[in-house]
């Protein structure tokens, strides 16, 4: 049976937004809906700590419980940067980023914009030439930046889902004989030379 909508909800709006996947789900949501199911315990967000586990369990219900360790332990936020020098441009961090906080095109320097990091660190084992590192964090996290951050995943996750249906499109539709798109090129080059002559100034 699907897990109710509303106390998935409820669930999902009392969790870091991090979206560190520590938890052992691929991002808050996911584990709201697992907790919600009774798929998961309220103890395994590290980025929650303690504080974390009460509020999970004042919405669903449950008794507190120690956070588990197998998940990972709390630890001050920290921000990813990296090394201007050494970054090759190969956009794997942009991809691994829950939350699009990682900006620049392939083959140029990518920057981390410090206010949108999350601190998940799913950054860093993709980077191939380890110019990723975690620094403190000059802000501590809050609810404020929680809902930036599930906004921010939300989107990234709609986008994701519109380009992969794009490419199940194009990836199905017919591709016209190399033939028509020659023949197609050669009538718009004969247009484009009519079109020519016929403005053309007799001399």
């Amino acid at each position: 049976m699907a897990p109710d909508p509303s106390l998935v909800a409820r669930i999902d709006a009392v969790l870091p937004q991090t979206q560190c996947t520590q938890c052992g789900y691929d991002g808050c949501r996911p584990y709201a809906s697992a907790i919600a199911a009774g798929a998961a315990e309220i103890n395994q967000c590290p980025p929650g700590g303690e504080r974390g586990v009460e509020r999970l369990a004042a919405v669903t219900g449950r008794a507190p419980i120690a956070l588990n360790p197998v998940h990972g332990v709390p630890k001050p936020l920290a921000l990813a940067i990296i090394d201007e020098a050494a970054c090759i441009g190969c956009t794997l961090c942009i991809t691994a980023c829950p939350v699009d906080a990682i900006v620049g095109a392939a083959k140029r320097m990518h920057d981390v914009v410090a206010d949108l990091c999350t601190g998940c660190e799913l950054c860093i084992a993709p980077c191939p030439v380890d110019c990723i590192s975690m620094v403190p964090a000059p802000f501590a996290w809050d609810d404020a930046r929680a809902v930036v951050a599930r906004e921010r995943h939300d989107a990234r996750a709609a986008r994701l889902v519109r380009v992969a249906a794009e490419r199940r499109r194009e990836a199905t539709a017919p591709a016209a004989p190399a033939i028509d798109r020659k023949q197609r090129l050669i009538d718009a080059a004969i247009g484009r030379a009519r079109e020519r002559a016929a403005t053309r100034v007799p001399r």
